[in-house]
């Protein structure tokens, strides 16, 4: 397994020319589905990977993992039949920093990708980003009446540590919702 990293002030200032790969494959049960990499994401090159970012808790507490991992170790996903991509693959410093005509060019791509690997659900974590990229101004959390082809699509919030609505106990919730409407049968 990778040991975990900090980056550099000069990894960190050079982070928004990389991207992070997605971790996919054909029928997984949960696809998550991010906005775009933050810098220190991109610069460590693996998902939701900045200190106080709520993913790898929520994950857990939600019942999605065994053990709490590290986003060093998002590779074991795959052992759960879980992936994760992103909606935009270019990083910023925030999510808000991407353009609308970007976030509906995403989910162009997303869309493409779904229909291509045919995960049971989309997680897309993120409820004003899914607003945008879908033209979905009035969703909310949870799972969506539209599906992309025969994959449903179930919004969480961000679990960015700038996102204050949410606490970890919170997200963990809402994860564990998806957990049990995932663990069914199709």
């Amino acid at each position: 397994m990778p040991q975990p990293w900090k980056p550099t002030k000069e990894q960190l200032l050079t982070a928004h020319t990389k991207t992070v790969p997605d971790l996919l494959r054909p029928n997984l049960d949960v696809l998550f589905v991010g906005i775009n990499p933050g810098l220190y994401t991109a610069a460590v090159g693996h998902h939701f990977a900045r200190p106080g970012n709520r993913f790898w808790p929520a994950m857990h507490q939600g019942g999605f993992t065994p053990t709490l991992i590290s986003p060093f170790d998002s590779d074991r996903l795959l052992e759960w039949n879980l992936g994760i991509t992103n909606m935009c693959p270019r990083p910023t410093a925030m999510a808000h920093q991407l353009s609308t005509n970007e976030l509906r060019k995403g989910a162009k791509v997303l869309t493409r990708k779904v229909l291509r690997y045919k995960p049971r659900f989309v997680a897309i974590i993120g409820i004003t980003s899914y607003r945008i990229a879908f033209d979905r101004k009035e969703a909310q959390v949870g799972l969506q009446s539209e599906t992309i082809g025969e994959s449903k699509i179930w919004v969480l919030p961000n679990p960015s540590g700038l996102n204050a609505h949410y606490q970890v106990s919170d997200l963990a919730k809402l994860f564990a919702q998806l957990k049990k409407a995932a663990s069914r049968p199709s």
